[in-house]
């Protein structure tokens, strides 16, 4: 097998899952440590050789929208989310881009390759009180295309779950809706189960400092879980601090059935098929 990333000396692989999962959400156009470029068809074939066939490719900005589109046209195993991220609003807001980089993501979001809108949101970590009216008015716009496209809405929300709730009982919440990355205690994930939504749980519920985390995840019940990389960011125990990759996602998902004490076989095939319901329905897996 190619090694990828030129250069990179990628981990051992994990032991296969005995059934295949989806990373939900992964950044394939993400440059890894010492800006180098990830090898697509390495990745994919990695992620397949230990039951991870599926990928869904998100974007973050218009050119990475664009690309994730590109990609999910060439290779059947990938499927595209497009959005702007919300520390890109405040940004394209100051310079007056917004409304058209918004209207470009409606444009392809309505791509048949296009399974989501996303991942949008708020994000209070990273930008101020001085970017959140751009960040609202991004994120509402996005609430808005997943309910007009039939599309799923994926939510980036960080130091935001208020707002994340008060946004979503104000425009509707989709019929198909993921928190992405989940980063909430019990009471928020009891808030967002109430109005419909996946939890999505990436490697961040294997660190040690994340009993709060685990806690959220003992309230999700076993159909609403699903999984994800956010590759090449937040690589699970035992290769926190390297890149991730999808290939990589077996061991947030042993950690996760140890942890909720549910066998890895039927943790495997409820994560498969509630990708399905969270994304419109199943798609071709690789050759």
């Amino acid at each position: 097998m190619p090694e990828g990333a030129v250069g990179w000396p990628w981990p051992e692989a994990p032991a296969p899952l005995p059934s295949p999962v989806v990373d939900n959400h992964c950044h394939l156009d993400h440059r890894i440590k010492g800006g180098l470029l990830i090898d697509v068809e390495d990745a994919i074939a990695r992620a397949a050789a230990v039951g991870v066939p599926r990928i869904v490719q998100v974007g973050c900005d218009v050119e990475g929208s664009r690309w994730a589109v590109q990609t999910s046209t060439e290779h059947a195993s990938i499927v595209a989310a497009v959005a702007l991220h919300p520390n890109e609003a405040p940004r394209l807001s100051a310079d007056g881009t917004l409304e058209d980089a918004i209207a470009e993501i409606d444009r392809l979001a309505q791509d048949p390759n296009v399974r989501a809108v996303g991942e949008t949101g708020l994000d209070y970590f990273r930008t101020g009180a001085d970017g959140r009216d751009a960040q609202h008015h991004s994120f509402r716009e996005h609430v808005r295309m997943a309910h007009r496209h039939d599309r799923t809405l994926v939510i980036h929300d960080r130091d935001a779950h208020d707002d994340v709730l008060r946004i979503l009982d104000d425009e509707g919440v989709p019929e198909r809706t993921v928190l992405h990355c989940f980063s909430g205690d019990a009471d928020f994930a009891r808030e967002c189960l109430a109005r419909g939504a996946f939890l999505s749980f990436a490697g961040t519920v294997t660190f040690k400092n994340a009993e709060p985390l685990r806690e959220a995840l003992a309230t999700t019940p076993v159909d609403r879980i699903l999984v994800e990389t956010d590759a090449p960011f937040l690589t699970p125990m035992p290769h926190r601090g390297k890149p991730n990759a999808s290939f990589l996602v077996p061991h947030t998902v042993r950690f996760i059935a140890d942890f909720s004490g549910i066998s890895l076989d039927h943790l495997c095939r409820a994560i498969d098929e509630n990708t399905d319901r969270a994304f419109g329905g199943p798609w071709a897996k690789a050759a």
